[in-house]
């Protein structure tokens, strides 16, 4: 009798389980960009995030209006994708303050590209996202090196990982940042290297980074310019353990918040 209680607890805990599978968590990519350059991958890269959605069970909601910026409806969101936004990417005061809210309550974050050169005169925004970009040279292949392989983000990347893209250089960099990837200077060509980022970073230049700040958890990778990146089976693995990582269990959400720096 105990063996057939068992056995049908068990199976009505299955059945239970089948009836009500795990909510899907929701993330939203936002695209804004503001007066100035604009890149052509957007649509591949949001065609790429929607694919990866679908493999990690994800809701995947893309927006490249601000007015999606509110306390209430980022409420609905489990992390919060910036892919290649660029310039001023906020209309209102209000909008960035419940970007800031939902980052101080335990949101996440993953950067993409040129979201690091975003709201560059908003220093907040540059603490939270790691670094503001300054510059970077032509379009080229040059060397990658694997810093930490142990993040999801790199544990499925050779040591030396060789990719056509821009190699960013960044300024007012947060020092907190955990550096995952770093590009090695000596193999890209770049006449004016040697005025920035010059000797201050040695041979090697960070490109990718995760870091938890105040509450979230953020992830960012300046890789990712071409369009053709965006159905590059190696580089979806890197974005994807980004995404992955910064959707891991968030620390405790803070009950209070905080004034934008």
């Amino acid at each position: 009798m105990k063996i057939k209680l068992i056995l049908l607890t068990l199976i009505l805990g299955l059945n239970f389980v089948c009836a009500n599978p795990p909510a899907k968590k929701r993330i939203l990519v936002y695209t804004k960009n503001g007066k100035g350059y604009v890149h052509k991958n957007i649509a591949a890269s949001v065609g790429a995030l929607k694919k990866i959605g679908e493999a990690n069970n994800l809701i995947v909601d893309v927006s490249d209006d601000p007015s999606v910026m509110t306390i209430e409806n980022l409420l609905k969101y489990r992390c919060l994708v910036f892919s290649n936004t660029c310039n001023d990417i906020f209309d209102t005061e209000e909008q960035k303050q419940a970007f800031a809210d939902y980052i101080q309550r335990g949101g996440a974050f993953v950067g993409i590209h040129s979201a690091s050169d975003s709201e560059r005169s908003w220093p907040w925004y540059t603490k939270m996202i790691g670094g503001k970009f300054k510059k970077h040279p032509a379009f080229q292949s040059f060397e990658i090196k694997v810093i930490d392989k142990n993040h999801p983000s790199t544990s499925k990347l050779p040591e030396t990982w060789k990719k056509e893209d821009e190699c960013y250089y960044m300024d007012e960099l947060n020092p907190n940042i955990q550096i995952v990837l770093a590009a090695d200077l000596r193999t890209v060509n770049d006449n004016e290297k040697g005025v920035y980022p010059g000797r201050i970073f040695g041979d090697y230049f960070p490109l990718a980074w995760f870091h938890e700040f105040e509450g979230a958890r953020v992830f960012y990778t300046a890789l990712g310019h071409d369009s053709k990146d965006y159905s590059d089976p190696v580089y979806i693995q890197h974005l994807t353990g980004g995404i992955l990582w910064a959707l891991g269990k968030n620390p405790k959400e803070k009950l209070s918040k905080k004034s934008i720096q």
